[in-house]
């Protein structure tokens, strides 16, 4: 959502976040989130006052494909994910242990796109995680079924994202989620933008997940 500066302060975005709450209701939604800039202090007061709070923060981060200071490092096994039942229930398997809830429409999009790439990620033949790597170097959405394979899994897609062939390398990592922020600086990337999750109650374990964007939220 956004207000051109020249119209904020007149009470759109409160009449549009109304708006928007209603058609949430409408669906049964029973929680409400959205990722924000950090410095965009006005917004986080008109969410505050409908009920969402900040909850962690996430940060944009980004390195030069090339220049990047990749460390040896575990690297998964990986599968390109297919449009198969099997591979839809995984899918919500991992997201309903990660956020609580599944993504049907988020995948559906995501491998629906001709520039988006996602893989299942193995440890030897057990399946421990999935990862989608677009083709200008952004990974995410991605979750993994224990904080231990996140650092494991993030290198995986590091890797795969450098072999796009794309100049950089991007990824939106939550502050709370050491293991992909320590492989993220081990491979010389470095925070942009800083931005804050918001929601109405907490939800999900982000030490297991890394959102794909704001509107992915």
């Amino acid at each position: 959502m956004f207000i051109s500066p020249d119209h904020q302060g007149r009470g759109i975005g409160d009449t549009l976040l109304k708006r928007t709450f209603e058609h949430a209701a409408k669906a049964d939604a029973d929680n409400k989130a959205l990722i924000t800039f950090t410095f965009n202090t006005v917004s986080q007061g008109l969410y505050i006052r409908r009920g969402l709070y900040p909850r962690l923060p996430v940060y944009f981060f980004k390195a030069e494909a090339r220049s990047s200071r990749q460390r040896s490092a575990e690297i998964l096994d990986h599968a390109e994910i297919g449009n198969t039942d099997r591979d839809r229930a995984r899918l919500a398997e991992f997201d309903l242990n990660a956020l609580g809830f599944a993504r049907d429409k988020h995948h559906g999009f995501l491998s629906g796109n001709a520039g988006i790439t996602g893989v299942f990620l193995y440890a030897g033949t057990d399946c421990v995680g999935y990862a989608y790597i677009d083709s200008g170097g952004h990974i995410g959405p991605l979750a993994v079924a224990e904080p231990g394979l996140m650092s494991a899994a993030f290198a995986t897609a590091f890797k795969l994202a450098a072999e796009t062939g794309t100049s950089e390398v991007s990824a939106f990592l939550p502050g709370i989620n050491h293991a992909a922020l320590d492989a993220a600086t081990a491979h010389g990337m470095r925070i942009t933008f800083p931005m804050v999750l918001m929601s109405a109650r907490e939800f999900g374990d982000f030490s297991r997940y890394l959102p794909r964007n704001p509107g992915f939220m």
